[in-house]
């Protein structure tokens, strides 16, 4: 049984957001979790889809010329983890300032042959 990893740092966007498609694609195999992310209409999936590519030429890369099916691999492990959020301000009434916060996220996805 061999596994892959394939990460994204500093993703711009929320984790709750990010796991939303996730929790959609957790534990399933490649071809259906691909299939799901492709035509889905979140900005999170593009990510997760470009994402779980890189873990599956990772896992071939890794299997050194053997003949592996990506089809048949499985998604074992997919995690969002918080990541640096960026601080910034914006003018509001009154000549006050108002505060934005602009959160960033990390994917780790592992693929093994089950």
């Amino acid at each position: 049984m061999m596994e892959a990893l394939a990460k994204s740092r500093y993703i711009r966007q929320s984790p709750r957001k990010m796991r939303l498609a996730v929790d959609a694609v957790r534990g399933q195999k490649v071809g259906n979790a691909l299939n799901y992310l492709h035509f889905s209409p979140l900005k999170a999936s593009a990510i997760l889809e470009k994402t779980l590519r890189s873990a599956v030429a990772n896992f071939m890369q890794k299997s050194e010329g053997g003949n592996v099916d990506p089809e048949g691999l499985k998604i074992k492990e997919i995690f969002v983890n918080g990541g640096p959020v960026m601080k910034r301000f914006r003018a509001a009434s009154m000549g006050r300032a108002a505060r934005l916060r602009k959160p960033s996220c990390h994917i780790n996805i592992v693929v093994t042959d089950e």
